[in-house]
């Protein structure tokens, strides 16, 4: 029989864990250590029919997805990646609730082939919970060129469960599993046998305590509800609350109460681990087999990529690698969207005229908001079209977790958790999803440390920004056939001193306001992997380039409008857009800047992605120029509002380091709870900004 759970006034699985079932429908979860390719699995087997929530009460995303089978219906749920059903985190915590309490008709536990012993752990203490578990051995084809053979036959007899070997990528094996699914979900009947067996101390107390739990008729799997109260997991007794009635198993826990003090909670702990890890250890023995040579090219790689001596100036040139071929091969394609764009504007503008719409219509529709879109689609686009596409074949080849790898001494040094290199290079793709992924950091001293320091990093939003005023302004003029690389190596340099700034400040936070010692952990370095070319085009085109590209449309188009507006709404001889510049423009020429710049920048609130476009769109509605037809234009438009190299440089510094954008700061709200450290999330990396770019207008009118 499966674990259930007692009524507590929410009985459906809508109402405990927001999964909308009918019916007719089955729900299988989904489980598994990290770096096993289980999203995999997920995404082979629902392919697109998949969306994301949350858990009630939770800010942890989840992943759920429908398929269809024999003309059954399934809903599949994909639980965060977890080691234990022993929870330290929220992902593990929610993971672990929903096997034990969500009841569901199956539950895939997903495991590494090339590492099976390491997650057999999981897989015992999931089959303590419930008798229908499916074991899923996935990357079987990575084993095989590993040299590996493993029986899942024999495995399948020694546990009692389920085996299948997959190779989720390649659709190896799926179809097996989905009959395995089926089977389970219709006939309901699992292993009966207990896999691992205890101390006669242990048994015989979860024994006594099976029998009261059976008399008080709590619907839950009364041999691992025994064990859970002698072992005293406070987490899980919280999760309890929830979901059954607790009253009754405080009640036989006071019952047992000295027989249970008796035995020490550390000891009880470390035979639970110890017996789980020997028969894990048994299994791999007797049915994995090294048949064939192991495959030493990742560790040939992984000497050189890692090594503390070629590790960071290689990550160091990939990074200016990437960015010297987003810069150049953005220029023409950009010149040709600019060109063509820009020509419509002209044909729109004349239709306009044709057809008497008055010219302040004219003016917004035209001029404030087609000008605006049209420069935000041929300056942002390209690079990103190209930008991305690299970007996200470098984290299928499995480079990005070594770029972590590499940094975690750093972050060690500077008194902050290893982890949040991880959520740095989250950050890299946005600061929201890099603050939503310091979730993964445990303390919360820690956590709080790479929250506030995850908007040093430039996020995709602000890179099209950098990528636009190298390529514009530190083009240097080569000779036929040369290679310019020059805006590559600045805006590597950019990112470099972002990396710096996050070391620097998480270690003066650690050493102030959040005083305390950095914690220890494991970093999992997945295999390089053949890249995943659907995949990339997928991730890249349509999760990053078309959202960040939507996102800088949905709001860069009324911002030209009210940009054009405030341009020639007057206010005695001068306009509202003037006098705000005028404003802000002395001490923005104290950080090297202008008042449009400042302008641009506090207008770009919304988005980073819209700060370039506004910042045209203001020059351009007070300007004799109109338009651009090349990137030397744009480059004049520039100069001619007195833009020099420190004010490029300026600029460049402040879109780095200055305070993150409004979706970054409603996630730092909801990630803390709290409006005292949004606020510093806020002020910390702005004062910085204004410091730096003070400094360095200082040093530069000295030298000059």
């Amino acid at each position: 029989m499966g674990l259930t759970y007692e009524s507590t006034g929410k009985d459906s699985l809508k109402e405990l864990f927001n999964v909308d079932k009918t019916d007719n429908q089955f729900v299988i979860s989904l489980a598994g250590n990290p770096n096993t390719g289980k999203s995999t699995v997920f995404n082979a087997l629902t392919g697109l029919h998949q969306h994301t929530g949350n858990w009630p009460g939770k800010t942890v995303t989840n992943a759920r997805g429908e398929f269809k089978y024999n003309n059954r219906d399934y809903i599949l749920v994909d639980l965060p990646g977890t080691y234990s059903i022993f929870a330290s985190s929220v992902e593990e915590t929610v993971a672990r609730d929903f096997i034990c309490f969500g009841n569901p008709d199956a539950t895939i536990v997903v495991t590494d082939a090339n590492c099976l012993e390491r997650n057999l752990n999981l897989v015992f203490q999931v089959m303590e919970i419930t008798k229908n578990v499916i074991l899923c051995i996935n990357l079987i084809d990575e084993a095989k060129r590993n040299g590996l053979y493993i029986d899942g036959s024999g495995i399948e007899k020694e546990l009692g469960i389920p085996v299948v070997l997959t190779a989720a990528r390649n659709n190896v094996g799926l179809d097996v599993l989905k009959d395995k699914i089926e089977e389970m979900s219709l006939n309901k009947e699992g292993n009966s046998r207990e896999v691992v067996q205890y101390s006669d101390r242990i048994e015989k107390l979860a024994g006594e305590i099976e029998q009261e739990i059976k008399k008080a008729g709590i619907k839950i799997n009364s041999r691992w509800l025994a064990l859970r109260i002698i072992d005293r997991d406070e987490s899980l007794l919280k999760s309890m609350e929830k979901y059954i009635n607790i009253k009754v198993v405080d009640q036989i826990s006071l019952k047992f109460k000295d027989k249970i003090e008796a035995l020490s909670k550390k000891e009880i702990r470390d035979e639970i681990t110890e017996k789980n890890y020997k028969l894990a250890e048994k299994i791999s023995r007797k049915y994995v087999k090294q048949i064939g040579k192991k495959n030493e090219l990742n560790k040939k790689i992984d000497d050189v990529i890692t090594s503390k001596k070629y590790g960071i100036p290689l990550m160091c040139a990939m990074l200016a690698l990437v960015l010297w071929l987003t810069i150049e091969g953005a220029n023409y394609p950009s010149e040709l969207l600019s060109t063509g764009l820009f020509k419509l504007q002209d044909i729109l503008k004349e239709w306009f005229i044709e057809l008497a719409v008055p010219s302040w219509i004219t003016g917004v529709l035209i001029d404030g908001l087609y000008k605006t879109l049209a420069w935000v689609v041929s300056v942002m686009l390209p690079p990103m079209a190209i930008f991305f596409p690299l970007f996200t074949l470098l984290e299928d080849l499995g480079y990005l977790p070594r770029v972590a790898f590499n940094l975690d001494h750093l972050f060690k040094k500077a008194c902050a958790h290893g982890k949040q290199c991880l959520s740095m290079c989250m950050g890299l793709g946005c600061n929201a999803a890099g603050v939503i992924g310091c979730r993964i950091i445990d303390s919360p001293r820690e956590r709080l440390i790479a929250i506030l320091t995850n908007n040093f990093v430039p996020c995709n939003g602000r890179f099209p920004t950098l990528i636009a005023i190298a390529a514009v302004f530190f083009t240097a003029k080569v000779t036929a056939g040369g290679l310019n690389v020059i805006p590559a190596l600045i805006v590597t340099g950019i990112v470099i001193l972002g990396i710096l700034m996050t070391l620097i400040v998480s270690y003066v936070l650690s050493k102030t306001l959040l005083k305390g010692v950095p914690s220890s952990f494991t970093l999992e370095l997945p295999p390089y992997r053949k890249p995943q070319v659907g995949r990339i085009l997928y991730t890249s085109i349509i999760d990053r380039t078309i959202f960040v590209l939507g996102r800088a449309v949905v709001v860069a188009a009324p911002a030209g409008a009210i940009v054009w507006l405030l341009a020639n709404i007057k206010i005695g001889n001068m306009s509202v857009l003037a006098a705000i510049s005028g404003f802000l423009d002395p001490f923005a020429r104290c950080l090297g800047l202008d008042g449009y710049i400042l302008m641009a920048f506090i207008f770009g609130i919304p988005a980073n992605e819209i700060v370039i476009p506004i910042l045209l769109m203001a020059y351009l509605s007070t300007s004799s120029m109109t338009d651009f037809q090349s990137i030397d234009q744009l480059r004049q438009i520039l100069v001619s509002h007195g833009w020099t190299y420190i004010t490029a440089l300026n600029t460049m510094l402040f879109a780095l380091l200055h305070w993150p954008c409004a979706t970054t700061l409603y996630t730092i709200k909801k990630e803390t709870g709290s409006i005292k450290w949004t606020i510093a999330g806020f002020v910390i990396p702005t004062a910085i900004a204004i410091v730096v770019c003070f400094l360095t207008t200082t040093v530069a009118k000295v030298i000059m």
